[in-house]
């Protein structure tokens, strides 16, 4: 992370902070041990083991080396006391760029801290680092040292807050809002615990009665926590085609059903030719016959050179018309 110029260290003018190369090494090990039991919530909370002998995923391993040499790089930086981050905080109040990049670099830790919290809800650790990291900034720019608060208190809200709106913003194709997403944070917790108590995947009654949550807000959680399909996917191992190609447009009419409507359609213009050509007209107007737009009487008597009361009557004529002269073909489709 500390190595690629997207990295939070990087972006905020160089910033790394504290612990000894030891204290790194036991920390990003319990960084890494202390991983939520919590998968997907889609998934009942079940977990995946891999299969014995299986080779680590390689983006999994570049991750922890980069979160490794991060950790290590913001060892370098000493905690800070509270006396020394109400200095700090008067001084930034100054406009001294030296004191806020002090006092934001000596709390990248618990940047980190909070942000392997979230590390099981869509995003990797490196980009929960990096939207933690601009929310200390952005805590760092509003502390009040005259308040009498705690700097680490104060942030910490800060940075859960720039976290849980990334993860809400950025983790899922389809934007899940804000106040959903905490929701699905407490059901995840509850679906845990009842997972763990019972042995099995909680209904969403047992779930709702755990968590305080409606069972209705329970079942459209469960909807918002599906993640979409791409219709671009491989319908098969063996196969060059895509979902797409197969999934049956319901918009569309079946082949036997579009050869039955091109069917009506010959035998209603076969039937028009008892009508006189005016009358076909009318009524090729008036019900969007051969592809037109259907149109009212007036509309439809105006593009003739008709007043309504004569268009009316030319329908009615050829509307008699077609039924003394119904044959067998149209009388299928009048049952």
């Amino acid at each position: 992370m500390a190595r690629r110029q997207s990295s939070a260290a990087k972006q905020n003018d160089g910033m790394t902070t504290l612990l000894t190369g030891e204290e790194a090494d036991d920390f990003f090990a319990g960084t890494l041990e202390q991983q939520e039991s919590e998968s997907d919530f889609a998934d009942g909370g079940a977990t995946t083991e891999p299969i014995d002998g299986e080779v680590a995923a390689e983006p999994r391993e570049v991750e922890e080396d980069s979160v490794r040499i991060y950790l290590r790089e913001i060892a370098r930086h000493k905690l800070l006391t509270g006396r020394e981050e109400i200095e700090l905080a008067r001084r930034i109040k100054a406009g001294d760029a030296v004191a806020k990049r002090k006092l934001i670099q000596s709390n990248l830790r618990l940047v980190v801290s909070i942000a392997k919290r979230y590390r099981h809800h869509g995003l990797g650790l490196q980009d929960l680092v990096q939207e933690g990291s601009l929310g200390l900034m952005r805590a760092v720019e509003k502390f009040d040292p005259e308040r009498g608060n705690k700097f680490s208190t104060y942030a910490t809200w800060w940075i859960r807050q720039a976290v849980t709106r990334a993860i809400a913003n950025k983790a899922r194709t389809i934007r899940v809002p804000v106040h959903m997403n905490e929701v699905l944070n407490k059901l995840r917790k509850s679906n845990t615990a009842l997972c763990q108590e019972l042995g099995r995947v909680p209904t969403p009654d047992e779930l709702s009665e755990a968590s305080g949550v409606s069972r209705e807000k329970v079942l459209l959680a469960y909807d918002s926590s599906r993640s979409p399909l791409s219709l671009d996917s491989a319908c098969g191992d063996d196969s060059d085609a895509t979902l797409a190609d197969v999934i049956q447009d319901e918009t569309a009419l079946a082949p036997d059903e579009a050869t039955a409507a091109n069917l009506m359609v010959t035998h209603v213009l076969d039937s028009l030719v008892c009508l006189s050509t005016e009358e076909r007209e009318l009524l090729s107007f008036r019900y969007g016959l051969t592809g037109r737009t259907p149109m009212s009487l007036e509309e439809s008597g105006r593009n003739m050179g008709l007043t309504k009361e004569q268009a009316r009557n030319l329908e009615v004529r050829a509307l008699n018309k077609l039924r003394r002269g119904v044959n067998s073909n149209m009388r299928e489709y009048l049952r």
